[in-house]
This record gives C-alpha cells, structure tokens and sequence, in this order.
C-alpha cells in the first residue's frame, strides 16, 4: 500500500496563494492515479482534483478549476497542487489520495493525513 504525507497547509488571507505538497512511499503492483479532496467542518468530503498516472489527464470540479493545478513528479513519488485566488470558503483539511482515476473518494485506497488550510477574509 501506499503512505502519503501532505505538508503545506496554514493560515493564508483572502486572494493569496497556497501549495500542497504529498510525498508518497512504498510498494504499489499497479500504476495509480493521485489526487486531493477536502472537508471543511460539518460539511461531506469534497473532491477537488485528480491526475492521472502519467500526469497527462487532470481533473477539477467548478469550485477550483481555473484557481487550483495538480501535477506530480513521479521521479520524486510527489504530487502537488498549487491553489491561487483563495476564499475563505476553501478553508479545509486537505487529503492527498492515491488509487484508480475519479472523482469517487471510495476508489482511492490510499489516504495522507491531512493538512489543514485556512483562508481568512
């Protein structure tokens, strides 16, 4: 299985500019697809980007497209994704994933822990 680990989070106002960062380890038998979801605090997880194995097919709902970019470097097992024009509705712990291409958070089997962005006003 594969290990995640996200950095990159914190505290950002209104406007500005974040980027993600998720190191992934270990042993997978097939390539796989990565991506990021959120959950903001009372709410139900939220997709919000996704990149194929090769990095050549990228996937983004309304709410980030034009705003987020995912891209990854598989020489370095990393992915990221470079959130610009933040709004405090982004505010969330952000998830890296890896698994099979979608936006269906049950096809990622692998899961970071978390890491939190807050987007003040």
């Amino acid at each position: 299985q594969v290990r995640l680990v996200e950095s990159g989070g914190g505290l950002v106002q209104a406007g500005g500019s974040l980027r993600l960062s998720c190191a992934a380890s270990g042993r997978s038998d097939s390539p796989y697809a990565m991506g990021w979801f959120r959950q903001a605090p009372g709410k139900e997880r939220e997709f919000v980007a996704a990149i194929s194995w090769g990095g050549g097919i990228t996937d983004y709902p309304d709410s980030v497209k034009g705003r987020f970019t995912i891209s990854r470097d598989n020489a370095k097992n990393m992915v990221y994704l470079q959130m610009n024009s933040l709004k405090p509705e982004d505010t969330a712990v952000y998830y890296c994933v890896a698994g099979r291409y979608s936006r269906d958070p049950t096809t990622f089997g692998s899961w970071g822990q978390g890491t939190q962005v807050l987007v003040s006003s």
